[in-house]
């Protein structure tokens, strides 16, 4: 299989080129000849756009004001209207990015040390914001070390290229779901990679089994897949790596912040962190802010960040930013009533949406997925849900996830009220009667 964006099998990239001609038994291209006229770059970049247009997943953003203190509330600036609308598709899951402790702590860093780090890490850009936040992490994580980035898109392709890059004869075995920042990683290292069946350990261990134990080797996966709302067999996973001589290496984003006693993800929640070699995780969701970080040993993060060309060329994340990181997860820790009325607030609405025939896919966790199976129908629903309703919710399509599984995907938070659901409910019937979407009922 290949290592690429998921698709279907019959997915396939269009490479745009010109038209060739033979001459002399062979195939050249016109632009291969004397006086030839030069590309026309412009008319490339409009048809390609074209082409998602006509297939119905061109992506829109929508102009989003949000109103600080007043989650999940914001306004929409759209053909020179303002509009309110309430947010259901934020990753700031728990409404942190606006809890007054956090703008607290930031306002009051940018006031102590200004806007901006300075420089890379290993060029004055070093604060003292960013050792508190990196002590911090490691402590939620149960790990010797921790190591922060501007992003957990970066953290990922950093830490996973170094990884496969450097590890001699390495093998990377990597989830058929892994989100797009572990496959750049993994296809920037140009290790060996193997794909297996999406949390199978059966597919894993088959893979495992043709490589030597002493031959280098690392198992990638996720906690929580952000789409769907599946969780990771991840004891079984371990126990397999364990058997076969292998690193595992997960990502947390969607679930750090979100699960165990202190929020340290499904590895806390399912008393296994001490197993994994590597956790990597986001200030971004969760927490509310953003950047990302990878939690391990001493070693591990040390050679990361000597040999890690994304973490030593990357200007450092700004004080403010890593305050703001910092109180947040000081909050998380000690509020674990915030992460329960966050589950129930899923709960609900999944209940919610079934009674009412909306169909709801599987999911155990906090995402909301609502099935569609195709594109154009998906963004209209969205856009009128947006115009009609004043409910904001973006289209899922291709390739985020596979052809024919367009959905809307809700992410109910602590802040969403019973009478938010109420009318979001209302709306979401009407709509699927509008527009003839199968319903569960």
């Amino acid at each position: 299989m290949d290592l690429a964006l998921k698709r279907s099998k019959n997915d396939t990239a269009t490479v745009y080129s010109a038209p060739t001609e033979k001459r002399g038994g062979s195939e050249t291209s016109p632009f291969d000849q004397p006086g030839r006229q030069s590309m026309n770059f412009e008319k490339f970049f409009s048809d390609k756009i074209g082409a998602l247009k006509e297939e119905g997943r061109y992506r829109v953003f929508t102009d989003i004001e949000r109103d600080a203190g007043n989650f999940p509330r914001a306004v929409n600036h759209r053909n020179g209207e303002i509009n309110d609308v309430t947010v259901w598709c934020s990753n700031d899951y728990l409404g942190m990015g606006q809890h007054p402790d956090v703008l607290s702590a930031m306002k009051s860093a940018i006031d102590k040390c200004g806007a901006g780090a300075g420089g890379t890490r290993n060029i004055a850009g070093t604060n003292h914001y960013h050792v508190l936040l990196e002590q911090e992490l490691a402590d939620l994580h149960g790990k010797e070390a921790d190591l922060i980035f501007g992003s957990g898109w970066t953290a990922n392709l950093t830490a996973l290229s170094t990884l496969g890059a450097m590890l001699p004869d390495c093998v990377i075995l990597s989830d058929a779901y892994n989100h797009n920042s572990m496959i750049e990683g993994i296809v920037h290292s140009k290790a060996e990679k193997k794909i297996f069946k999406h949390n199978d350990p059966e597919d894993l261990e088959r893979l495992l089994k043709q490589y030597p134990v002493d031959r280098p080797k690392l198992v990638a996966f996720e906690s929580v897949y952000s789409m769907d709302g599946d969780v990771a067999p991840i004891q079984e996973f371990c126990d397999l790596a364990d058997k076969y001589g292998a690193m595992t290496f997960i990502d947390e984003v969607h679930a750090v912040g979100l699960y165990g006693q202190r929020g340290g993800g499904v590895c806390e929640r399912e008393g296994l962190a001490d197993r994994v070699t590597v956790i990597q995780g986001t200030l971004a969701k969760a927490f509310g802010v953003v950047g990302g970080y990878i939690a391990g040993s001493e070693a591990f993060c040390d050679f990361i960040r000597s040999y890690g060309n994304g973490f030593i060329f990357s200007t450092s994340m700004p004080p403010g930013v890593a305050a703001a990181a910092l109180e947040s997860i000081r909050f998380l820790k000690q509020h674990n009533e915030v992460r329960e009325h966050h589950q129930e607030r899923a709960a609900t609405l999944k209940r919610r949406f079934t009674e009412v025939g909306v169909t709801v896919m599987p999911s155990v966790t906090h995402i909301v997925p609502v099935f569609v199976g195709d594109a154009v129908l998906c963004k209209q629903a969205s856009d009128i849900l947006l115009d009609q309703y004043g409910i904001y919710v973006q289209p899922i399509n291709y390739p985020t996830v596979s052809r024919g599984t367009e959905r809307l995907r809700f992410t109910p938070s602590p802040l969403h009220t019973d009478a938010d659901m109420d009318h979001l409910v209302s709306a979401m019937k009407e709509v699927w009667v509008k527009l003839g979407l199968k319903s569960a009922a």
